[in-house]
């Protein structure tokens, strides 16, 4: 289930609410700018809201699947993990309300991304966490390019 969250949200919905607003909305042709919407919404946005949500309620699946830490201590941390993904994840559902905010979202989406990818690479990794790290990763060097096509308009 977690895989196919993780591929819905980061790779299969951005591109289909892509291709919805080029061809059949037809929507300007800077496809490099609503890809970068659409990540924003569905990766930073749905990805870290629905992950907060889940860590907020049941921390038990964060620190047991992904970080094997079985001790019930450690589930306020993961709540406390859970109320930051939250707040990215409604930093990146406005977005689509607010553009003038995707700059601001896409480095948060840079930072956090780069950072908890990082943050996996030398862990003894479940299959879970490697599913984390490569799309921590992949999100983290998504999010550098769009912050280098925002640092290059005029």
């Amino acid at each position: 289930m977690y895989l196919f969250i993780v591929l819905g949200t980061m790779l299969v919905l951005p591109i289909a609410s892509v291709a919805i607003e080029t061809v059949l909305l037809g929507t300007s042709p800077n496809i490099i700018h609503i890809f970068e919407n659409w990540f924003i919404f569905w990766a930073l946005g749905v990805r870290l809201f629905v992950a907060g949500f889940r860590q907020i309620v049941q921390p038990s699946f964060t620190a047991k699947q992904i970080f094997e830490i079985e001790d019930s201590k450690a589930h306020v941390v993961v709540q406390e993990l859970g109320f930051a993904n939250v707040a990215f994840g409604i930093l990146g559902l406005v977005t689509i309300f607010q553009p003038h905010w995707i700059s601001s979202a896409t480095l948060c989406g840079f930072v956090f991304y780069g950072l908890a990818g990082a943050n996996h690479i030398f862990k003894k990794k479940n299959k879970t966490e490697w599913i984390a790290m490569v799309s921590d990763l992949y999100a983290a060097i998504l999010f550098g390019i769009f912050l280098s096509f925002n640092l290059l308009k005029p």
